[in-house]
């Protein structure tokens, strides 16, 4: 099984749009493992955007990510990243497919709803950060795991 960070970004918030994407990932077959909202301080902010420190638009993002609370999750599942990755759409949502996250609920590029790892390698930097404390993420096991999956097939 695969871990990833999905943070459901200000615009989301204050869209009131926390269950409704929450859901897709669950009824998608997601587990949700970690959560939690608050406004992050930019030190956090910039370490997570470093990668971007060097782009134009790095000062603007961390502002906006800085503007209101924002929701951090921890999702797991069988290729967890690259089906986060496609539940969420492309970046710029006028560009996102319908049935996206961002293609159903975003008209912006910067404003863009939700941002999730792009590789393992990122996920487990992200999480590192988001949920420096293991005690934050939650093992267990859905009572549905046999339905979510063929259990002898992906799961052995």
């Amino acid at each position: 099984m695969e871990r990833t960070l999905v943070l459901l970004k200000p615009d989301a918030v204050q869209r009131g749009l926390i269950g409704t994407i929450l859901a897709r990932f669950e009824s998608k077959g997601l587990k949700l493992v970690g959560l939690k909202m608050r406004t992050f301080d930019r030190a956090l902010l910039e370490q997570h955007y470093e990668v971007h420190k060097e782009r134009p638009f790095y000062a603007s993002l961390v502002e906006f990510m800085s503007s209101g609370p924002v929701v951090a999750l921890c999702l797991e599942g069988k290729d967890a990243i690259a089906v986060v990755r496609t539940l969420v759409g492309k970046t710029n949502a006028r560009e996102a497919a319908p049935g996206t996250i961002r293609g159903d609920f975003g008209m912006s590029f910067s404003n863009n709803l939700v941002h999730a790892s792009d590789g393992e390698d990122t996920a487990e930097f992200e999480l590192g950060l988001w949920f420096a404390d293991s005690a934050e993420l939650s093992d267990w096991n859905p009572a549905d795991l046999e339905w979510r999956y063929s259990v002898k097939e992906e799961l052995a």
